[in-house]
């Protein structure tokens, strides 16, 4: 069976070529009855699109990569829905690249790049390091949603440090001198500063630092059930905690509250990320505007991928203390 082309479904619909074409590339300017003609004419002569073509002459594919370790999580999420949103706007599918934190997979998501199955990459969360990432920024535009500085790859983020300091001086504002802290990966980038920050503070504050009040692998609600099993059995439990994500946080405050631990009087904690969970249980939390990331790490892309600039863009947004009732 012979395929159609594009000028046979413009006469089977009664409308021109170009209307065919921006129908199919679903412009948003066509008149709806025009719209629905070129649709039946597809249908009838079961017309389908050589995409390799199609971006071989575009010189685009008109799909963004995004790396990230898991769908299923509410911090990645949030900054996906950011992602997602602007692609929307602009005709532009994602292909998201769940990793696992596995180097070879985020290495299979480098090579999509280098092969031109998509136009661009936002890397949320990574293990390779920047300097094996960076090999792969002359296939086109990588965005890091983390600061990255003096390198050929973009990068919008939230300062780490300063979020910390300021949870840790409202903390010690409020009367609390046993901090200690959450992570889920002691060895990241992220919770490498959050560490210096914890340290730093503290030490400026004339407090005290106790490794045994760092927490690691802390990242989903159940996580946060054990992590007061865990505080319960100390000898000398910390009296308030910096949780970095409120699905963790969320699973502390439900625990506390069916063994009877009274918070913010027993046990304080400061969540991170704004989650709705929050808002709903009342918890004290940093919002980093993950919704705001993901949003404008497609934007750099894009302009990128589009020829709006050429320069590598740095990029930081701001975060504040949400005042609640777990302090």
């Amino acid at each position: 069976m012979r395929v159609p082309n594009i000028k046979q479904i413009a006469e089977a619909a009664g409308v021109s070529v170009s209307t065919v074409s921006r129908v199919l590339n679903n412009h948003p300017y066509v008149r709806e009855d025009k719209r629905k003609a070129v649709e039946e004419a597809v249908e009838r002569l079961q017309y389908s699109r050589n995409m390799n073509a199609v971006h071989l002459v575009k010189g685009a594919t008109q799909t963004i990569g995004v790396v990230l370790p898991q769908i299923n999580n509410a911090y990645f999420g949030r900054v996906v829905e950011g992602i997602g949103e602007q692609a929307l706007q602009v005709n532009y599918q994602l292909m998201l690249c769940q990793t696992g934190y596995r180097t070879h997979e985020e290495r299979r998501a480098l090579h999509m790049l280098r092969d031109k199955i998509v136009d661009g990459l936002i890397i949320v969360s990574r293990s390779l390091s920047l300097n094996q990432i960076e090999k792969y920024a002359k296939y086109g535009p990588i965005t890091l949603c983390e600061e990255v500085r003096g390198r050929s790859l973009s990068c919008v983020y939230f300062d780490h440090y300063a979020s910390f300091q300021k949870a840790i001086i409202y903390l010690w504002n409020k009367g609390h001198r046993r901090i200690g802290y959450t992570v889920n990966r002691r060895n990241s980038a992220s919770s490498t500063t959050r560490n210096k920050a914890y340290l730093d503070t503290l030490a400026s504050l004339g407090g005290e630092s106790r490794e045994n009040w760092i927490f690691d692998n802390c990242m989903h609600l159940e996580d946060g059930a054990r992590l007061l099993t865990k505080i319960l059995a100390m000898d000398d439990p910390p009296s308030a905690l910096l949780i970095t994500g409120d699905q963790v946080a969320a699973g502390l405050m439900i625990a506390a509250h069916n063994q009877s631990v009274r918070v913010p009087d027993d046990l304080a904690f400061i969540g991170l990320d704004n989650q709705p969970i929050s808002k709903l249980l009342g918890i004290t939390t940093i919002d980093n505007r993950l919704n705001e990331i993901g949003a404008e790490a497609f934007g750099i892309s894009y302009r990128q991928i589009t020829k709006q600039t050429d320069s590598t863009i740095i990029q930081e947004l701001g975060f504040k203390i949400v005042e609640r009732s777990s302090v």
